[in-house]
């Protein structure tokens, strides 16, 4: 299947246009115009980048393809400048002048087939000789997940470090995070819904750890965990000290949240905002589903990113810029809809924008290459 094409760079305030359903029809007329002031053009390059030219004055973007042919990358994190992922079946790949080469497989002790497998990726902020992964396995009476600490200089060996979370053909969550010195992981309910609201198991939440995998002595439950009532977060982010999760709702009401601690956010009893005073209301929500992969807030190059929340989105297909100022969601828009699935937005040490395919995770339309990595600079 042809992907459609770049539909054209639209600014579009939340309150011009809240639902994306609404916004991508809007866009799609733009394809056969020729582009106003603020409306924008992609041409496709020689080397197969892509770049978007503008006419208001804004900076011109290229997305060039860093590393292709990889299987559903999930985790992204650099140890000395390189670039490493984890790919869903159980395979940790190290990105090397456009080729990734396999420098783990655990593929045999990994429980894939649905949204689990071997998910998040971080280096220990101090010791990039240790890694940890977030695992889905079968531990004989199901599937479970857990975060394993590695020994890199030690061909990846490893050991568990938290274990004991539920896990589900769906809903395994996966994110893990390094923040203020702390190790936080996003689980999903694993399709136990009621679970969500029982701080005293893991799945349904968002955990904060020591980095030697104690729960952290600031946790408001006593255990792992650090908030609750979640569905399904699979992206973290932080800008000013706050801490983001990027969560999927059901059949709506995919959210953006900003974390308190012992916050109650609110699934199943709700979703999106309500009148509770007993749950915290979401930074964002989508009524029309665009089930976020994952996010980053950008301080690259690119002026008119600057400060903005980048989403993978998977469902949705694009990229989605967030402006939230002061706790408020100010612009909101689709981008690039024509590289199909994206899961994980990162920044590399370039500063610039990074973000992965998922194509090949049975839900996407693979295409030649995939799955990729994309780099977004400027032209």
């Amino acid at each position: 299947m042809k992907r459609r094409t770049y539909l054209g760079r639209v600014a579009v305030g939340v309150g011009i246009c809240g639902g994306l359903s609404g916004c991508m029809e809007d866009r799609a007329g733009d394809e056969t115009q020729t582009p106003d002031a603020g409306q924008s053009e992609a041409t496709a390059t020689q080397n197969g980048s892509i770049t978007e030219s503008t006419s208001n004055g804004s900076q011109s973007i290229a997305v060039e393809t860093v590393v292709e042919n990889l299987e559903v990358p999930w985790g992204a994190a650099y140890r000395g400048g390189t670039l490493y992922l984890t790919e869903r079946p159980g395979r940790v790949v190290r990105v090397v002048d456009g080729a990734s080469e396999v420098v783990a497989d655990f593929t045999g002790s990994t429980q894939t087939g649905g949204e689990g497998g071997l998910l998040g990726l971080v280096f220990h902020p101090n010791d990039s000789a240790i890694a940890f992964t977030y695992q889905t396995y079968d531990d004989g009476s199901g599937r479970q997940n857990r975060i394993v600490r590695h020994n890199v200089a030690n061909g990846w060996t490893r050991e568990p470090l938290l274990d004991g979370i539920p896990g589900g053909t769906i809903h395994d969550g996966g994110r893990l995070f390094i923040h203020n010195g702390s190790l936080f992981a996003t689980t999903g309910d694993a399709s136990e819904s009621e679970d969500a609201q029982d701080t005293s198991v893991l799945n349904g939440k968002v955990l904060r750890l020591t980095l030697d995998g104690r729960p952290h002595p600031d946790n408001p439950f006593g255990n792992a965990v650090f908030t609750y009532g979640h569905r399904n977060p699979e992206g973290l982010a932080t800008r000013d000290g706050a801490l983001y999760a990027i969560e999927h709702g059901p059949s709506s009401d995919d959210e953006v949240n900003r974390l308190e601690k012992g916050g109650n956010y609110g699934w199943p009893e709700v979703t999106g905002p309500s009148d509770n005073p007993e749950f915290v209301d979401p930074v964002q929500t989508y009524e029309d589903i665009i089930a976020p992969g994952g996010g980053v807030f950008y301080a690259g190059p690119i002026e008119q990113w600057q400060g903005d929340l980048f989403i993978g989105t998977l469902a949705g297909e694009h990229l989605r810029r967030v402006r939230i100022r002061n706790g408020t969601v100010t612009e909101d828009e689709p981008l690039y809809d024509e590289y199909g699935r994206l899961r994980t937005t990162f920044v590399g040490p370039d500063n610039h924008l990074y973000a992965t395919t998922s194509n090949r995770d049975g839900r996407g339309t693979p295409e030649s290459g995939d799955d990729k990595v994309l780099r977004f600079r400027p032209a």
